[in-house]
């Protein structure tokens, strides 16, 4: 038997133990994407495999497979991706503010690692923690960025051992393509997706450097251990900027007013981490936080119309008056 076949056998086991009622052949063939002959067949085999499988039929004549006890499913351990599949759906949950849900999940999460020897269980949950970093834009909506799955795959396994990349990019004041060797250390998601990372050739001072990952041309890994900075935080460093883009120049204290037609939607808006929110007298609602990013502050606030104002800084005022123009040539 081959590889995939055996793994495509253990799958369907793994839905005849799991589920109330078993697997039925029409659960195969969603599974796995196979015609119906191709599901009986895998039924048989799964008949041949566990010889203490019950099988029963409904009113409607349909067969159903149910296993028990399995003792080489029952071993099985969680791994990488199962456990970041369901770290992302509790993230979602989070996002969308169904607290129920987010409670249950957690729940099965707590058992599901629980349930497995503790060295497993952590490598599975580091990996984790490292491919939602990696893949963290697939639980967000709206447009963004391509990004190439191979660039993926390949960010994630340097996220784990940490290993440094080679790739070849280009940047918006020098479209001559670079190669350039770095030290990832995470990922900022948005409607454009960058790479933090150490340029390790040109960086004699280790400062982090942002890389649009559209922006980069080829990717590879490399067996260049680095050692990665234990006073990094990509939640921290992400506080700098209001979206995607990080410019010292503009990182300074803004205020937006919301007239008070708008003030209670505002409020269940979290704008930025370290936002402050008061209440003035007057209905309306004073939003406060230190960040950069004005272009992308002012494509948000157009999205308001004229229910909010910025107070500071003076910049940033003329940005939006500019966008509510279209006068802003930058685009997304």
């Amino acid at each position: 038997m081959s590889f995939i076949k055996a793994r495509e056998l253990l799958r369907i086991a793994e839905m005849a133990k799991a589920r109330y009622r078993g697997v039925s052949l029409r659960d195969i063939m969603s599974e796995l994407s196979v015609n119906e002959r191709t599901a009986r067949r895998m039924a048989r085999e799964l008949e041949d495999l566990c010889p203490k499988v019950m099988i029963t039929e409904d009113e409607d004549r349909r067969r159903w497979w149910k296993l028990t006890q399995v003792p080489f499913i029952d071993h099985r351990v969680v791994n990488e991706k199962e456990l970041s599949a369901l770290d992302l759906a509790i993230r979602r949950a989070v996002r969308d503010g169904a607290e129920n849900e987010v409670v249950t999940l957690q729940r099965i999460r707590d058992h599901l690692v629980a349930s497995v020897p503790r060295s497993h269980a952590r490598s599975a949950e580091v990996s984790s923690e490292i491919m939602m970093i990696a893949n963290g834009f697939a639980c967000r909506p709206g447009p963004a960025a391509r990004i190439r799955q191979l660039h993926l795959e390949i960010l994630f396994n340097a996220f784990i051992q940490p290993t440094m990349i080679e790739i070849t990019y280009t940047s918006a004041r020098d479209p001559e393509p670079r190669t350039k060797l770095v030290e990832p250390h995470g990922v900022i998601v948005g409607t454009r997706h960058y790479l933090v990372a150490r340029d390790t050739l040109a960086d004699a001072d280790r400062r982090f450097k942002q890389y649009r990952m559209d922006r980069i041309i080829e990717m590879k890994g490399t067996a260049n251990i680095f050692e990665r900075d234990p006073d990094f935080d990509i939640e921290t460093y992400c506080t700098f900027a209001f979206g995607s883009f990080f410019s010292d120049a503009e990182h300074r204290l803004v205020r937006w007013r919301f007239e008070p037609r708008a003030a209670l939607v505002a409020r269940e808006f979290v704008f930025h981490p370290n936002q402050v929110m008061t209440d003035m007298d007057d209905g309306s609602l004073l939003v406060e936080f230190t960040a950069s990013g004005w272009v992308e502050m002012a494509w948000h606030l157009v999205k308001w119309g004229l229910a909010v104002e910025v107070l500071h800084p003076p910049e940033l005022k003329e940005m939006l008056k500019r966008v509510r123009r279209g006068e802003v040539d930058i685009l997304p």
